[in-house]
C-alpha cells in the first residue's frame, strides 16, 4: 500500500465521517471533526490520492497525549493499518513532548485492546457507563502508555 499520512482537511471531513459512520456503531458526527480541527488537535489521515484508509484524532497537553479517535475503514481492518496509525500517532505524540499517552476503549473491542497491548499500553482504570450501547451504557477501560523510559542509571 503506498498510502501515507498527511493532515486531515476540511476536504477530508465527509470521507472521514463517511468512514466513522461505517467503523462504529455510535460514531462521531461531522461537526465533531470539524470542531477537533478547529480547535487545534492533531488530525491525520492515512490517504492515497483521495482514497482514505484511516484517521487519527490526538490531543496533547500538559505532557499528556490522548488519543480521541482512530478509526480503519472496515474494508481495510486487518491488513496493519490500525498499528500503523498507532505508531504515527505515539511519534507525534513523543514530537509533541508527551510524557504519557491515554485512550479510552469498549471492553467489547477485543481486537482494539489487543493492538494497544502489543504496543505497551496497560489498563490503568475504567470509566462506569462512559460508552452509549444497545442496552444502555457500556463502561470504558481507560489504558495508558508512558513514553519517557524510566531513569535506570545510577547516580
Amino acid at each position: 500500500m503506498s498510502a501515507f499520512l498527511r493532515a486531515m482537511t476540511d476536504d477530508d471531513l465527509e470521507t472521514v465521517a463517511a468512514i466513522e459512520q461505517t467503523a462504529y456503531e455510535f460514531p462521531w458526527t461531522l461537526q465533531i471533526f470539524r470542531d477537533c480541527l478547529r480547535a487545534g488537535y492533531d488530525c491525520f489521515v492515512l490517504a492515497d490520492g483521495a482514497a482514505i484508509f484511516g484517521y487519527f484524532v490526538l490531543a496533547v497537553a500538559a505532557e499528556e497525549g490522548h488519543v480521541l479517535n482512530i478509526a480503519v475503514a472496515p474494508a481495510y481492518q486487518g491488513q496493519g493499518i490500525g498499528k500503523r496509525l498507532m505508531k504515527r500517532l505515539l511519534d507525534l505524540a513523543r514530537w509533541h513532548r508527551a510524557d504519557r499517552v491515554f485512550l479510552e476503549v469498549r471492553p467489547s473491542n477485543p481486537r482494539a485492546i489487543g493492538l494497544y497491548y502489543q504496543l505497551g499500553f496497560l489498563e490503568i482504570g475504567r470509566r462506569p457507563r462512559y460508552y452509549p450501547a444497545r442496552d444502555g451504557r457500556e463502561d470504558a477501560m481507560v489504558l495508558a502508555l508512558d513514553l519517557i523510559e524510566p531513569n535506570t542509571a545510577a547516580g
